[in-house]
């Protein structure tokens, strides 16, 4: 298992788009990806789970990577972080 915490870096937080590619992102992996903020966990593989998290700017989110493929996946999820989901 691997975790990283990550800070929403876009204006406009995680909107539809941003948890669209955040979940197509996870989807590529065969490791279990989860999200956590304020202590609530959700499946980083279900748009709806990602969306209701509310992650505004500066949220801090940690990522949790668990699987065969879980070093390419994290990096993968906190690129997209790190890049501001093509935002800004």
């Amino acid at each position: 298992m691997k975790e990283e915490t990550v800070l929403v870096k876009n204006r406009a937080g995680i909107h539809a788009r941003p948890a669209a590619l955040l979940v197509q992102t996870a989807s590529k992996f065969s490791s279990s990806v989860f999200l956590e903020r304020n202590n609530e966990r959700v499946n980083g593989k279900s748009i709806m789970g990602v969306i209701t998290l509310g992650a505004v700017y500066n949220s801090e989110i940690k990522v949790i990577v668990e699987g065969d493929d879980e070093d390419k996946a994290l990096q993968a999820i906190v690129a997209l972080f790190e890049k501001k989901f093509e935002e800004d």
